[in-house]
């Protein structure tokens, strides 16, 4: 949750046993049902977020199963939903228990704070949408809806605003908990229900994909499309379809188009949203001249849609893939073995051995493992300071003494390159096929660990 102080709002009882382990301190938000504190893990020494609802549990059996279902909720796990660290119910008093929600502090701002300075850039509003399409995605696969899609519930990670927007989701699974007749609809959230929520249906999975829908329309117009009171509001989605200007990237236009469809099963799913944001996104980088159209794979934006599905494009590094990188050393005989994952516009390095102090992330078009992941092939350069594709590269301007590269491309199980595994040498030679061979093979080891981790997850979450 963001951590802009809310100055009017006044305290609320405390769940018990949320004091005895969680220092709090203002409250930085209220809604209907709903009261959010800046808050300290006293055991941790982490700033948190904690949000408690007024549950309305009628008997102790209601009570333990809203006690299950925020435990579950608290178990989705998805870099563009707000991390759940704990959750559970507080029947200290009977007569009012609470649900209390536990949530990673984020340092930006929501969207509806954002927008409040003007529209977003075209590429940034893919970006965004894309986390949120998938984020969102997470949630309906666990069997949730979210329902209460809105700016206000899409935070802000500011920390790389600069080059790339990251959203995050909150608020997800809420519904379920408390019961959706209990969701903090306001004049607010007027604007972004569904056309069948308006008239008297139960909420669907294509519902939530309505609401994003407009709230992406918001982000890259700057103005709500169905502003007014709740039933000025609610009612004019049933007399007109939403207005997509004209001046929208075509691409991005299109997927919005998708999203907005009157009857739910005309909508665009949500799988081929995120592509759909994948491809307007590297459109606009071509058209920046910030990634080059020659080193992209044949299906790109589902290449690039699967390096997220498996979670893989984070800053930490990771041990076993350090294992890996390890033996491709001893195998090979170099000083440097390294495991890249390339999105979009990007390659992120989670594994370095030989390579100390060298850049964690470079771009697209520096990197020398776009060319094993473009073609789903390995690859051998025998003299990379000969080669004039990669002088730039910003590895070998860190440690100018290395001279030969190979790499082998990492495939998921449906024959997508997500990354590549490679090593240098400080002398020029050729690799030969039996030691790309082995590095194909140890590239599959990789994979191999992703898709038991993949399953792992869904496996864990459907006990």
């Amino acid at each position: 949750m963001h951590s802009e102080q809310h100055p009017d709002a006044s305290e609320a009882r405390v769940p018990e046993a949320l004091a005895e382990r969680y220092r709090l301190g203002p409250v930085i938000g209220r809604g209907g049902a709903s009261t959010v504190y800046a808050a300290t893990d006293r055991l941790l020494g982490r700033e948190v977020a904690v949000k408690v609802f007024a549950a309305r549990a009628a008997t102790e059996d209601e009570l333990r199963i809203q006690q299950a279902e925020a435990q579950l909720v608290a178990r989705l796990n998805h870099h563009a939903l707000v991390t759940l660290l704990d959750a559970g119910v507080d029947g200290s008093d009977p007569s009012r228990p609470q649900i209390y929600l536990v949530m990673e502090r984020t340092p930006g701002v929501d969207l509806k704070r954002r927008l409040l300075d003007g529209p977003l850039p075209a590429k940034q509003v893919a970006y965004l949408g894309f986390d949120l399409a998938e984020g969102l995605q997470h949630v309906h696969d666990h069997g949730y809806l979210h329902r209460d899609i809105k700016p206000a519930n899409v935070l802000l990670d500011e920390r790389v605003a600069a080059t790339r927007l990251r959203g995050k989701l909150t608020d997800f699974g809420i519904s379920s908990i408390i019961g959706a007749e209990q969701g903090e609809f306001t004049t607010g959230t007027a604007a972004y229900l569904g056309p069948e929520q308006v008239a008297g249906e139960d909420a669907v999975p294509a519902t939530d994909v309505y609401s994003l829908g407009l709230v992406l329309l918001e982000a890259i117009t700057g103005r709500v499309e169905y502003p007014g009171g709740v039933l000025e509001s609610a009612g004019r989605r049933l007399e007109r379809d939403p207005i997509v200007p004209e001046t929208i990237p075509e691409q991005i236009a299109v997927v919005l188009r998708g999203m907005l469809q009157r009857d739910p099963a005309a909508r665009m799913t949500l799988p081929d949203v995120a592509i759909g944001l994948q491809n307007a996104l590297i459109a606009e980088l071509i058209r920046e001249r910030s990634l080059d159209p020659a080193l992209l794979a044949p299906d790109e934006a589902v290449r690039a849609t699967a390096a997220h599905r498996f979670d893989v494009l984070g800053d930490a590094p990771d041990e076993a893939f350090d294992r890996v990188t390890y033996l491709a050393r001893r195998l090979l005989h170099v000083p440097v073995a390294f495991v890249s994952m390339v999105d979009a516009e990007r390659k992120v390095i989670r594994s370095a051995r030989g390579l100390d102090g060298a850049l964690h992330e470079v771009t697209r078009n520096e990197a020398l493992c776009a060319i094993p992941v473009a073609t789903g092939r390995p690859v051998s350069v025998p003299d990379v300071q000969a080669d004039p594709r990669i002088a730039s590269n910003p590895i070998l301007l860190h440690d100018p003494g290395l001279r030969s590269y190979a790499a082998a491309p990492l495939i998921t199980y449906d024959g997508l390159s997500i990354g590549a595994l490679g090593v240098f040498d400080r002398s020029a030679r050729r690799f030969d096929a039996d030691e790309l061979r082995d590095l194909a093979e140890l590239a599959a080891v990789i994979m191999r660990e992703l898709e038991l981790r993949l399953a792992a997850r869904r496996a864990l979450f459907a006990r």
